[in-house]
């Protein structure tokens, strides 16, 4: 490295290091879950903890989090959002640490583990422990964000499979805001909002029992994720 290149990165008052972290949402027919990884180095060894990492030099926010999240999970080009920044003197034992925090709207089957995760796993939200760093504050509030999120633009296209009957559809969103829905009422509002087109095929939930399997209108979905919208139950 020039001497030119070693002053462009020097500056006279003292500087923190700045981390990346996400929070990788997915969906298993009718839970909400977070994939979290078992960290294989210190600190925290051995502790479960949201995938994440210090950002490079030459990188955006966002171009960290997806690296970490390629590097740690093998997912790449997944659908983030930048949620938080979290900026406790003491959140980090190594050093002051600033994090950018993103949640990930993803399909179960795509993740793996890797990198400096020595183990990744799906968990209920209920089933989570205890995460290291200040990991439980930044679930809590992508959870929250995400709540919000879900009355203002459509949800669904990242975390279900391509064909899917309203029930799972319903059974995302009660998942998500920990509510229960009318059936009827929750099919015509979703209905109102053209984002779903139905198939000709059915699906069985049960022996005696057909459904039609529908996808979404990927036009009108992004369209109504461009200009928002209001739902209310």
């Amino acid at each position: 490295m020039e001497k030119s290149d070693e002053l462009k990165y020097h500056y006279k008052y003292p500087h923190p290091s700045v981390t990346t972290d996400c929070v990788i949402f997915g969906f298993d027919g009718t839970n909400l879950k977070v994939l979290l990884v078992e960290r294989g180095i210190e600190p925290y060894k051995g502790r479960w903890a949201l995938p994440g990492g210090f950002m490079r030099m030459d990188e955006s926010a966002e171009e960290g989090a997806l690296r970490e999240l390629k590097e740690e999970t093998g997912l790449e080009g997944a659908y983030i959002k930048q949620f938080g920044t979290f900026t406790n003197p003491n959140r980090d034992p190594r050093e002051r640490v600033i994090t950018i925090a993103y949640y990930a709207l993803v399909k179960l089957q795509e993740v793996r583990g890797d990198d400096d995760a020595a183990d990744a796993r799906w968990f209920s939200l209920d089933e989570v422990p205890s995460l290291a760093f200040d990991h439980d504050m930044i679930l809590r509030t992508a959870l929250n964000e995400l709540r919000k999120q879900i009355h203002f633009e459509p949800v669904g296209f990242e975390l279900l499979p391509e064909k899917f009957t309203i029930k799972e559809l319903q059974n995302l969103y009660e998942a998500i805001l920990d509510v229960n829905f009318d059936r009827r009422n929750f099919y015509n509002k979703m209905k109102r909002f053209e984002i779903l087109d139905q198939l000709e095929e059915r699906a069985m939930p049960t022996p005696k029992k057909e459904a039609f399997l529908f996808r979404f209108n990927i036009n009108k979905y992004n369209e109504l994720k461009q200009k928002g919208f209001r739902l209310e139950f």
